[in-house]
């Protein structure tokens, strides 16, 4: 049995709900204006609002961050993330139109269609399992 103690005052972070973009064999990342750590390049997403499902949030927070309309499929899955400590809800969403911007230029400095095999690219510390296994699956594999 291990204790920990800290120093920091416990504030608990709202949960967040991420939505993962597949379109023409790419995936949609973005650059958060300030990183947290390790962690720059991310999946389209922000703060669940009161009352509303993870699914709502990443619907509604893509259409904030990248101006592109979208549909929830499925939820991936969910964990507290590792790295930040923040509670993560991912989403599977369908492409209904739009073109990927930073339209909130507060949060987002860039945003970038990748390929399967970018993605350690971009997120060096790995993927959430069930995140890897639907793009495994959505996004084609360029042989070396």
């Amino acid at each position: 049995m291990t204790t920990e103690t800290t120093t920091e005052q416990k504030t608990e972070k709202p949960p967040v709900s991420v939505a993962i973009i597949v379109d023409q064999g790419r995936v949609l990342m973005a650059r958060r204006r300030a990183s947290e750590g390790e962690i720059s390049w991310v999946f389209p997403g922000g703060a669940i609002e009161a009352g509303e499902s993870p699914e709502q949030a990443a619907v509604r927070e893509v259409d904030e961050e990248t101006g592109l309309k979208v549909e929830a499929v499925k939820v991936l899955g969910d964990r507290v993330h590792p790295k930040s400590g923040v509670p993560m809800h991912y989403v599977a969403v369908q492409l209904v139109g739009g073109e990927a911007r930073v339209a909130d230029d507060e949060e987002l400095d860039a945003v970038a269609w990748i390929t399967h095999a970018e993605i350690a690219d971009y997120v060096p510390y790995g993927l959430f399992g069930p995140v890897q296994e639907y793009l495994d699956g959505a996004l084609p594999h360029q042989l070396a």
